[in-house]
C-alpha cells in the first residue's frame, strides 16, 4: 500500500509543481510582457481543473505518509526527532500555500488588471519556488539532508 501512495503523492507533486514551473517561466513572462491578464487566466482555468485536484491528492497522501514515517501525530511538531523536521517544513510549506492562494482568490483576482498583474505575478513565483521546495523536502525524506 505504501508504494501505491507514495506514486499518488510524486503523480500529485509532478502535476502541481510542473504546472507552476510552466505558468511560472513561459506564460507569465509573456503575459506580463503584453500585460495580458487573459494568458494568465487561460492557462489557470485549465490547470486548475488538475492542479487543484493535483494537490488535495498531495495533501492527504502526504499526510499519510507523514502518519507512516511517524505515527505519533502529536511528534510531528517536534523538532528534537529528526523525522519531524521535514513533516515540520512540509506543513509550514503548506500553510504559506494555502494562504497564498486565498490572498489570491480573495484580494488580488477580483482586481486583477493589466496594472495589477504583477501582484499576481508575485503569488505566482512565491507558490512555485514553494512547490519547489516541497519536492526538495520530499526528497530529503530517503536522503535526510533536512535530518
Amino acid at each position: 500500500m505504501h508504494g501505491y501512495i507514495l506514486l499518488l503523492h510524486l503523480l500529485g507533486a509532478s502535476i502541481w509543481t510542473g504546472g507552476h514551473l510552466l505558468l511560472a517561466l513561459t506564460v507569465l513572462p509573456k503575459a506580463l510582457r503584453t500585460r495580458s491578464v487573459a494568458e494568465v487566466a487561460r492557462f489557470e482555468s485549465g490547470f486548475e481543473r488538475i492542479g487543484v485536484p493535483a494537490l488535495a491528492v498531495q495533501v492527504l497522501t502526504g499526510l499519510w505518509l507523514a502518519r507512516a514515517a511517524l505515527p505519533d501525530i502529536s511528534l510531528w511538531l517536534d523538532p528534537d526527532v529528526p523525522v519531524a523536521r521535514p513533516i515540520m517544513v512540509k506543513l509550514a510549506l503548506l500553510a504559506s500555500t494555502l494562504a497564498l492562494a486565498a490572498d489570491a482568490r480573495l484580494r488580488v483576482i477580483p482586481r486583477l488588471s493589466a496594472d495589477t498583474l504583477k501582484g499576481l505575478a508575485w503569488h505566482i513565483l512565491a507558490v512555485t519556488l514553494i512547490a519547489v521546495v516541497f519536492v526538495a523536502t520530499g526528497v530529503s525524506f530517503r536522503s535526510g539532508w533536512l535530518y
